[in-house]
């Protein structure tokens, strides 16, 4: 054998064996080393779990503290809001006409939901409930209040009617 053919060998026989120590010894090492990285994140992550927890507790209690205030019990929203307007509207001489289901939108793993009702009676009496459901019980926010006025003909009598469109993310 010549030299130039020893020589060709010999750098056959390093590639082939820099190819089957890459194969079974450096790929494992840097497998090993993406793990290790994985681990290192799972242990940050469990070490803030303990202040992580504290203060999802103190949340906790900051929000009942926010639904016993504005008068969100164990019940629904819908079920607390129709029991304050039909407690209002007995008191202050109000009709509620119609209270339909709400309607639920998903926007950001967030549900939207819009509730429509509509009242009939007195111009200040109305405007006394929607101040109240929004300022004092905070059931959500108002978009829309649509008032019009109708007449009875067989009367001969004019009322007053709003169709409300109330908005609470839940």
């Amino acid at each position: 054998m010549t030299q130039r053919t020893k020589n060709v060998l010999l750098i056959i026989a390093l590639v082939l064996l820099a190819a089957i120590a890459y194969r079974y010894a450096i790929v494992n090492t840097l497998e090993l080393k993406r793990e290790y990285k994985r681990l290192g994140q799972d242990v940050d992550l469990l070490e803030n779990m303990p202040s992580k927890l504290s203060s999802l507790k103190q949340r906790k209690i900051y929000h009942d503290s926010l639904l016993t205030r504005y008068q969100l019990g164990e019940s629904s929203i819908q079920n607390s809001m129709l029991n304050t307007i039909n407690t209002f509207a007995i008191s202050n001489n109000l009709k509620v006409v119609e209270f339909i289901e709400p309607h639920k939108v998903a926007k950001n793993d967030l549900i939207v939901n819009t509730y429509q009702f509509s009242l009939e009676g007195h111009y200040n009496d109305m405007i006394s409930l929607i101040h109240k459901l929004e300022q004092q019980t905070k059931f959500g926010e108002f978009i829309n209040l649509n008032f019009k006025k109708y007449k009875n003909y067989k009367t001969g009598k004019s009322y007053l009617q709003v169709n409300v469109l109330l908005r609470s993310f839940g």
